[in-house]
């Protein structure tokens, strides 16, 4: 089939139309003259991938130094595009980190996160009528914090892209990227339908190894995995106590068993909290039940234990809705060239582990550098190393996650 006339040569085409492809699309098409097309595969603002849904938490408390300097640009970044925007998608809330006093992890979050301890057998502390904490635990609270509605947040960065001149098309499912002479990139769909550009972000999330392997014979280490989003119902006459409004944190705990949680907000009278984790699946062939019980249990124990008097976990989450992380061995992001016959000329973002949503308007920005300047400028500038992120950390490394990241149903 003939190449269909797409106006011309884009500067940069950017494969997959989740949380970091939209921001990529919007840092690239904010650069004067530069012209952007976003291709998504199904519908857009669809929820078969890792970016929908009503909430994610924003934390600069990370056991990893690597990450907070990421999060406080971030946190810069979500403020411009606000700005840009008109309106909000981010509620600041404070920060709460818990778990066992001698945790590793724990020790090492609230340290990187600059977050503050609270004294121990303290019951002065925010929100100490809320948790009752085992013995030998403690608590930090920090200021950066916060809940991102997630689906309004992606519907921003694509508005704020078509605004700067991008152009988006949906139901575009890339199944090839190709060299085709020199400095051009075509991008082929599963149609018949061609398009052409200079460089090539790829953001395809769950589909991220399926796709780069086969464009460019990579092996990403990238699994996904369906994860379980769970909204809980307040106890009569709490409803309020556990609200943005009345000063509720985000929070995250430390231990053998990994939950969060963001304020109730989206759904009055509800919830979210959350195990980590998840079963491996294949995105093209998911079953949407799994990992139910799994990722359910240990949450209404958790708080029956920490929340006592303020959660109902009778009868179990009054919602559940189905997700995906995509994980890595080390759990952390993949952020590199393609390299090989692509060179410089295309980049690929995977791999965020259930926990870059929060980072997506750097990551975007991060992605839109390397591939029109070759390097990630205001990254560096901003304290925040990206080299870790290569590729090639991997080589050696079984193709496979880390036990703790799966958990089977």
């Amino acid at each position: 089939m003939a190449a269909v006339d797409n106006g011309g040569l884009f500067e940069v085409i950017v494969v997959g139309g989740g949380i970091m492809g939209s921001c990529a699309a919007y840092a690239a098409a904010s650069r004067p003259g530069a012209r952007v097309l976003l291709l998504e595969q199904f519908d857009l603002l669809h929820h078969r991938g890792s970016s929908h849904g009503e909430s994610r938490g924003i934390r600069a408390t990370y056991p990893q130094a690597r990450y907070p300097p990421m999060v406080r640009l971030a946190a810069r970044l979500w403020d411009d595009a606000q700005r840009d925007a008109g309106y909000s998608v981010l509620t600041p809330t404070p920060q709460l980190d818990m778990g066992p006093r001698g945790d590793p992890d724990l020790r090492a979050a609230i340290e990187n996160g600059g977050a503050a301890e609270v004294a121990s057998g303290s019951t002065s502390w925010p929100w100490s009528g809320v948790f009752r904490l085992p013995e030998g635990w403690t608590a930090a609270t920090s200021e950066l914090g916060g809940v991102i509605t997630a689906t309004k947040a992606v519907a921003m960065f694509q508005s704020l892209a078509v605004k700067h001149g991008a152009v988006l098309r949906d139901r575009m499912e890339v199944v090839d990227v190709a060299k085709q002479g020199e400095g051009l990139i075509v991008v082929k769909t599963s149609s018949g339908e061609e398009f052409h550009g200079t460089k090539c972000i790829i953001t395809v999330g769950a589909w991220a190894s399926k796709l780069v392997k086969s464009v460019a014979g990579v092996d990403l280490p990238v699994q996904p995995l369906h994860t379980l989003i769970c909204y809980w119902k307040v106890r009569p006459g709490r409803e309020h106590e556990l609200t943005p409004e009345a000063g509720f944190p985000t929070f995250c705990c430390y231990g053998d068993t990994c939950i969060y949680s963001t304020p109730s907000m989206e759904f009055p009278g509800l919830i979210k909290v959350c195990m980590h984790g998840g079963a491996p699946c294949d995105p093209d062939w998911r079953d949407w039940c799994a990992t139910g019980d799994a990722l359910v249990d240990p949450v209404a124990r958790w708080i029956d234990e920490l929340m006592p008097g303020h959660v109902d976990t009778a009868g179990g989450p009054v919602i559940r809705q189905s997700c995906m992380y995509s994980m890595t061995p080390d759990v952390d992001f993949i952020i590199d060239f393609v390299g090989g016959e692509f060179g410089k000329d295309v980049v690929v973002g995977a791999g965020f582990s259930g926990h870059g949503f929060k980072m997506g308007p750097d990551v975007g920005r991060v992605l839109a550098e390397m591939a029109m300047d070759g390097e990630a400028r205001t990254a560096a500038e901003a304290g925040a190393e990206v080299r870790h992120f290569r590729i090639g950390r991997f080589k050696g490394i079984p193709e496979k996650n880390l036990p703790e990241n799966e958990i089977n149903s």
